[in-house]
């Protein structure tokens, strides 16, 4: 399958393709019920790098890091979508290639460094490269969201939106105590009662907007998607210790997926 394109997309010239016709599209759909009312979305569940752009100068072991991807956060997203039986969207390239939770003017829509780790394919990334990357990666999987949602609104069954992502126990050193966070930007009709609901699990230290904080200038997916729609909606950040086994994978979406129900009813 070739990826999608969008009408009117700007169409950068004379520069070749950044996908080949036997590469993975650049989303996932898995849809097990048209009935369920809540819609995953995970922007960052793999490492994949488009064979076009080598491994942007990095090594596997870098490319195996969070930097490249949020880290079980695909079988986190299946297991909890099997739970729920709701659709998932997941985003099929590595956030280096184009960062899909990212507006496309924010610096690092296409980053020259994660976290202390240079990027030296995306070093010199022209504007025509750029909006190819934009093109055959970040617009058609916005676009087939746009499109689900606007056929949920269409037959009067606007989804729970659920933004699925995963966080490393370790940044620049410093631990991070929580094993989950719920992030929100200006709606918090989903987000306060299901922060109230993990942190009222035993054993659980829960972050309101940590260990990052929603924003009009991090988050894409919330504003354009939730936000602008009115739609109810939460971000969800586990930590990726805790997405090793599959008991853990097990147990985190059997929790999600209970308190999840609770909270939409």
């Amino acid at each position: 399958m070739k990826p999608m394109t969008v009408p009117n997309a700007p169409r950068p010239a004379n520069t070749a393709a950044l996908l080949a016709p036997d590469e993975p599209p650049p989303f996932e759909v898995v849809a097990p019920s048209v009935t369920s009312p809540f819609l995953i979305l995970c922007d960052h569940a793999s490492r994949r790098i488009p064979r076009s752009l080598g491994a942007l100068g990095l090594p596997d072991e870098e490319l195996g890091r969070h930097i490249a991807w949020d880290i079980g956060v695909a079988d986190l997203g299946r297991l909890l979508a099997a739970e729920l039986g709701a659709w998932l969207i997941l985003q099929n390239y590595s956030r280096l290639v184009i960062d899909c939770n990212r507006q496309l003017t924010h610096p690092d829509s296409i980053t020259k460094k994660s976290e202390d780790t240079p990027i030296p394919g995306n070093q010199a990334v022209s504007e025509a490269k750029a909006q190819r990357r934009a093109l055959e990666i970040f617009e058609p999987y916005h676009a087939r969201i746009r499109r689900e949602l606007d056929e949920r609104t269409f037959h009067g069954k606007p989804p729970f939106l659920i933004f699925l992502h995963s966080f490393t126990p370790r940044y620049r050193g410093i631990e991070r105590p929580w094993h989950a966070g719920v992030l929100s930007h200006r709606d918090t009709r989903m987000a306060a009662p299901l922060l109230e609901a993990l942190r009222n699990e035993p054993g659980l230290v829960v972050g309101d907007n940590e260990p990052y904080a929603a924003s009009a200038q991090t988050d894409y997916g919330i504003v354009e998607h939730a936000e602008h729609r009115g739609l109810l909606h939460v971000e969800l950040e586990v930590r990726q210790d805790l997405l090793v086994t599959p008991g853990d994978l097990a147990g985190w979406s059997e929790r999600l997926a209970r308190l999840l129900r609770k909270v939409a009813a």
